[in-house]
């Protein structure tokens, strides 16, 4: 299946969400009441920071809960759905697919783990993509990858642990990691 033919398919029936990987379907599991929460609290911690900032400086930035994304690898035939991603590019009618999006960020579930990061090195070809987060469900655990001024991303993510902070230097955004975690039983 092309992009294309991912956007223009009506589903399966089932109410099910789907993500297009090289061209074949793949079935998103709903994530745990704690994924939900990471998500909601990142999406709100950073969504508070962006309207305050856009009044500011009106620089227009956004986040999108499960925007898709197209990687620049095989764009033809991957249609990937981070849990977030943040775009400076306005929203404009007919947008299927986030555009230029400079952070994207990933709550890690145990049962999906090789697909999240499948999906995390496929993010990394995407040429506006300066950041990439991946949040823990089941401990208090960041792990950030971020290009570097030679637009090479390192060899591996730099982690972040309990009492450590959240620094999203794309969006200049930073927060303690309890506050990502308010209300799970991580807390």
């Amino acid at each position: 299946m092309t992009v294309a033919e991912f956007l223009a398919w009506p589903g399966d029936g089932t109410g099910r969400k789907f993500q297009l990987v090289d061209g074949e379907l793949r079935a998103m599991s709903p994530g745990s009441a704690t994924h939900g929460t990471i998500q909601s609290n990142l999406s709100r911690l950073i969504g508070n920071l962006l309207v305050a900032s856009n009044s500011a400086s009106n620089s227009g930035c956004r986040i999108v809960t499960e925007p898709g994304v197209i990687t620049r690898i095989r764009s033809d035939v991957n249609m990937r759905v981070p849990d977030l991603g943040v775009s400076c590019t306005a929203d404009a009618p007919g947008q299927q697919a986030l555009p230029d999006p400079i952070l994207l960020i990933e709550v890690l579930s145990p049962s999906n783990t090789r697909e999240t990061w499948d999906n995390v090195w496929s993010y990394a070809t995407i040429p506006s993509v300066r950041e990439i987060a991946v949040v823990h469900s089941t401990r208090v655990l960041v792990e950030m990858l971020r290009r570097g001024t030679d637009g090479h991303w390192p060899e591996g993510p730099e982690e972040v642990g309990p009492g450590g902070s959240l620094r999203l230097e794309s969006i200049g955004f930073t927060c303690r990691l309890p506050d990502v975690y308010a209300q799970t039983y991580l807390a």
